[in-house]
Protein backbone atom coordinates (compact mmCIF):
# COMPACT_ATOMS: atom_id res chain seq x y z
CA UNK A 1 0.00 0.00 0.00
CA UNK A 2 1.45 3.32 -0.80
CA UNK A 3 1.24 6.30 1.16
CA UNK A 4 -1.35 8.33 -1.49
CA UNK A 5 -3.48 5.23 -0.11
CA UNK A 6 -3.35 5.14 3.22
CA UNK A 7 -4.08 9.13 2.08
CA UNK A 8 -6.95 8.77 0.80
CA UNK A 9 -8.19 5.94 2.78
CA UNK A 10 -7.29 6.77 6.85
CA UNK A 11 -8.83 3.23 8.11
CA UNK A 12 -6.61 1.04 6.41
CA UNK A 13 -3.35 0.37 8.79
CA UNK A 14 -0.10 0.24 6.11
CA UNK A 15 1.56 -3.31 6.60
CA UNK A 16 4.62 -2.05 6.87
CA UNK A 17 3.03 -0.37 10.59
CA UNK A 18 2.08 -3.25 11.67
CA UNK A 19 4.50 -4.62 14.47
CA UNK A 20 4.70 -8.34 14.89
CA UNK A 21 6.21 -9.27 18.15
CA UNK A 22 4.00 -6.70 20.06
CA UNK A 23 0.84 -8.42 18.07
CA UNK A 24 2.29 -11.98 18.89
CA UNK A 25 2.80 -11.36 22.60
CA UNK A 26 -0.67 -9.56 22.54
CA UNK A 27 -2.22 -12.87 20.82
CA UNK A 28 0.07 -15.42 23.50
CA UNK A 29 -1.59 -12.96 26.43
CA UNK A 30 -5.13 -14.30 24.46
CA UNK A 31 -4.29 -17.53 24.28
CA UNK A 32 -2.91 -17.86 28.11
CA UNK A 33 -7.12 -16.32 28.61
CA UNK A 34 -8.53 -18.94 25.96
CA UNK A 35 -6.45 -21.77 27.90
CA UNK A 36 -7.94 -20.60 31.71
CA UNK A 37 -11.31 -20.22 29.63
CA UNK A 38 -11.11 -23.68 27.97
CA UNK A 39 -10.50 -25.72 31.65
CA UNK A 40 -13.41 -23.46 33.15
CA UNK A 41 -15.57 -24.19 29.86
CA UNK A 42 -14.76 -27.72 29.25
CA UNK A 43 -13.02 -31.12 30.74
CA UNK A 44 -9.77 -30.94 29.02
CA UNK A 45 -6.97 -31.57 31.17
CA UNK A 46 -4.36 -28.35 31.35
CA UNK A 47 -2.12 -30.13 28.82
CA UNK A 48 -4.54 -31.30 26.51
CA UNK A 49 -5.72 -27.17 26.59
CA UNK A 50 -2.40 -26.38 25.88
CA UNK A 51 -1.85 -28.14 23.30
CA UNK A 52 -4.85 -27.06 21.40
CA UNK A 53 -4.11 -23.33 21.96
CA UNK A 54 -0.41 -23.82 21.38
CA UNK A 55 -1.90 -25.18 17.39
CA UNK A 56 -4.22 -22.22 17.49
CA UNK A 57 -1.17 -19.99 18.47
CA UNK A 58 0.68 -21.50 15.73
CA UNK A 59 -1.49 -20.90 13.10
CA UNK A 60 -2.11 -17.35 14.10
CA UNK A 61 1.42 -16.13 14.00
CA UNK A 62 1.64 -18.34 10.96
CA UNK A 63 -1.03 -16.04 9.46
CA UNK A 64 0.72 -13.21 10.94
CA UNK A 65 3.84 -13.40 9.32
CA UNK A 66 2.57 -14.22 5.83
CA UNK A 67 0.37 -10.79 6.35
CA UNK A 68 3.08 -8.85 7.33
CA UNK A 69 5.89 -10.43 4.74
CA UNK A 70 3.96 -11.55 1.98
CA UNK A 71 4.61 -9.50 -1.24
CA UNK A 72 0.95 -8.43 -1.79
CA UNK A 73 -1.64 -7.62 0.81
CA UNK A 74 -4.39 -9.70 2.33
CA UNK A 75 -5.06 -8.95 5.34
CA UNK A 76 -3.99 -11.00 8.44
CA UNK A 77 -7.37 -13.20 9.37
CA UNK A 78 -7.54 -13.91 5.94
CA UNK A 79 -4.04 -15.70 6.09
CA UNK A 80 -4.43 -17.03 9.42
CA UNK A 81 -7.98 -18.79 7.90
CA UNK A 82 -6.05 -20.03 4.77
CA UNK A 83 -3.60 -21.20 6.84
CA UNK A 84 -5.98 -23.25 8.86
CA UNK A 85 -7.60 -24.35 6.15
CA UNK A 86 -4.48 -25.83 3.97
CA UNK A 87 -3.42 -27.53 7.79
CA UNK A 88 -6.45 -29.63 8.00
CA UNK A 89 -6.92 -30.52 4.31
CA UNK A 90 -7.84 -34.11 4.33
CA UNK A 91 -5.29 -35.37 1.70
CA UNK A 92 -2.53 -33.62 3.90
CA UNK A 93 -0.19 -35.64 5.86
CA UNK A 94 -0.49 -33.79 8.93
CA UNK A 95 -4.69 -33.32 9.08
CA UNK A 96 -5.21 -35.64 11.71
CA UNK A 97 -2.55 -33.79 13.77
CA UNK A 98 -3.92 -30.93 13.76
CA UNK A 99 -7.36 -31.87 14.26
CA UNK A 100 -6.33 -33.93 17.00
CA UNK A 101 -4.99 -30.80 18.49
CA UNK A 102 -7.70 -28.16 18.54
CA UNK A 103 -10.73 -30.88 18.01
CA UNK A 104 -11.55 -30.59 21.62
CA UNK A 105 -11.37 -26.46 22.05
CA UNK A 106 -14.63 -24.86 22.65
CA UNK A 107 -14.56 -22.62 20.40
CA UNK A 108 -17.39 -20.67 22.13
CA UNK A 109 -15.34 -20.55 25.44
CA UNK A 110 -12.83 -18.20 22.67
CA UNK A 111 -15.63 -16.15 22.14
CA UNK A 112 -15.70 -14.70 25.21
CA UNK A 113 -12.46 -12.75 24.61
CA UNK A 114 -12.94 -11.52 21.50
CA UNK A 115 -15.84 -10.25 22.20
CA UNK A 116 -15.10 -8.75 24.98
CA UNK A 117 -12.17 -6.91 23.15
CA UNK A 118 -14.57 -5.96 19.93
CA UNK A 119 -16.45 -4.34 23.14
CA UNK A 120 -13.24 -2.19 24.33
CA UNK A 121 -12.43 -1.19 20.70
CA UNK A 122 -15.07 1.28 20.43
CA UNK A 123 -12.52 4.28 18.36
CA UNK A 124 -12.96 8.15 18.50
CA UNK A 125 -13.88 7.81 14.71
CA UNK A 126 -16.89 5.03 15.35
CA UNK A 127 -18.41 7.12 18.26
CA UNK A 128 -18.06 10.59 15.80
CA UNK A 129 -19.81 8.45 13.20
CA UNK A 130 -21.97 7.53 15.56
CA UNK A 131 -22.57 11.46 16.83
CA UNK A 132 -23.06 12.56 13.04
CA UNK A 133 -25.72 9.57 12.28
CA UNK A 134 -28.11 10.36 15.32
CA UNK A 135 -30.84 8.73 16.01
CA UNK A 136 -31.39 7.10 12.55
CA UNK A 137 -28.51 4.58 13.39
CA UNK A 138 -30.32 4.01 16.71
CA UNK A 139 -33.25 3.27 14.94
CA UNK A 140 -31.70 1.41 11.96
CA UNK A 141 -30.02 -0.99 15.15
CA UNK A 142 -33.30 -1.56 17.24
CA UNK A 143 -34.92 -3.24 13.76
CA UNK A 144 -32.08 -5.39 12.92
CA UNK A 145 -31.73 -6.26 16.64
CA UNK A 146 -35.20 -7.14 16.31
CA UNK A 147 -35.55 -8.55 13.08
CA UNK A 148 -32.35 -10.80 14.06
CA UNK A 149 -34.43 -12.00 16.50
CA UNK A 150 -37.55 -12.17 15.24
CA UNK A 151 -36.05 -14.01 12.21
CA UNK A 152 -34.04 -16.58 14.33
CA UNK A 153 -37.30 -17.65 16.39
CA UNK A 154 -39.11 -18.45 13.43
CA UNK A 155 -36.35 -20.23 11.71
CA UNK A 156 -35.54 -21.85 14.94
CA UNK A 157 -39.77 -22.78 15.37
CA UNK A 158 -40.25 -24.48 12.09
CA UNK A 159 -36.88 -26.31 12.41
CA UNK A 160 -38.38 -27.59 15.93
CA UNK A 161 -41.87 -28.38 14.21
CA UNK A 162 -40.13 -30.29 11.62
CA UNK A 163 -37.94 -32.26 13.81
CA UNK A 164 -40.43 -32.72 16.07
Amino acid sequence: MSADNAAVNPTRISREKIDVLPTLRDLALVSILGWALQLIATELTPWEALGGMAGLYALCAGGLFLARFVPFYLPSVAWISLLGIAATLPFTPWDQAVLNLVAEIDFLALSVPCLAYAGLAVSRREIDVVKKSGWKLLLVAVFVLAGTYLGSAVIADVVLRITG
